[in-house]
């Protein structure tokens, strides 16, 4: 992602803002990094319903990229825009789970298909597939089909809160906040921090190959589910339900194993 300030002029901006806490250059920063916000905010909004507007998303993320602003350690070997999109997702989430639009029946339905992969995946030692999942919970697969959908609608849950625990000010952190300052490293989050690498590899691995590829071109091309079909040759809204599926069977899991 571009911005229109050149890359000198952000460096002064942040040795201003980081060495004598200019709130003008602060709030340049801001203007120069808010197409982030923009983007996060675009993402996200394809996968939630019609009646959530982009531009309130965009005004929950901006608070969120101000927050990213305001603690970025300059010192840290990672670019700033990673850690931003982070914290701008994060801010996102936050204010999404307070308005807590999500429907009891569509959380439960969710939580019901998490246990049926962990009950099957134990028994099957695979992945199971859309057919076995559906007689699992005593439904069709249509039936099991619009229920992804529907969670796919609905959920604000997404890969990047597989593990993002809160830190002790409240705030939430993602896997990026874990990692070390290479200044003074910490040997048992290292370890734990490659037990868990290990752990999501794993569990991505396990994923069928279709539902694989759907991660990949979402979290790591950042194609889009439209994108996404036109690749697959299928249509958005089974894309739809494959990423809903392979991020459910993720989070069943990984959960069964903490």
């Amino acid at each position: 992602m571009q911005t229109n300030v050149k890359a000198v002029e952000l460096r002064d901006l942040w040795r201003r803002y980081k060495t004598s806490n200019d709130q003008k250059a602060r709030d340049r920063l801001v203007v120069a990094y808010s197409p982030l916000v923009k983007y996060v905010a675009g993402r996200m909004g394809a996968g939630l319903p019609a009646h959530v507007d982009e531009a309130d998303l965009i005004s929950y993320g901006l608070g969120g990229l101000i927050a990213a602003i305001e603690r970025f350690d300059l010192s840290r070997e990672i670019r700033f825009e990673t850690y931003a999109i982070t914290r701008i997702k994060g801010a996102i989430l936050d204010e999404l789970r307070a308005l807590d639009w999500v429907p009891r029946s569509v959380r439960a339905r969710a939580r019901q298909i998490e246990r049926a992969n962990v009950k099957l995946e134990a028994k099957l030692q695979r992945v199971p597939t859309d057919e076995e999942l559906a007689a699992e919970l005593e439904m069709s697969v249509e039936e099991f089909r619009s229920a992804l959908l529907q969670i796919a609608n609905s959920s604000i849950r997404a890969l990047d809160e597989l593990w993002s625990p809160s830190d002790s000010s409240g705030d939430s952190m993602s896997l990026l906040d874990t990692l070390s300052d290479s200044n003074a490293p910490d040997p048992e989050r290292i370890v734990e921090q490659n037990e868990l690498r290990d752990r999501i590899a794993e569990a991505l691995e396990r994923l069928p190959e279709r539902e694989k590829l759907v991660i990949a071109l979402y979290y790591y091309e950042n194609l889009t589910l439209r994108e996404i079909g036109e690749v697959l040759r299928v249509t958005e809204s089974r894309v739809s339900q494959l990423h809903t599926k392979a991020v459910l069977g993720l989070r069943s899991h990984l959960t069964a194993g903490r």
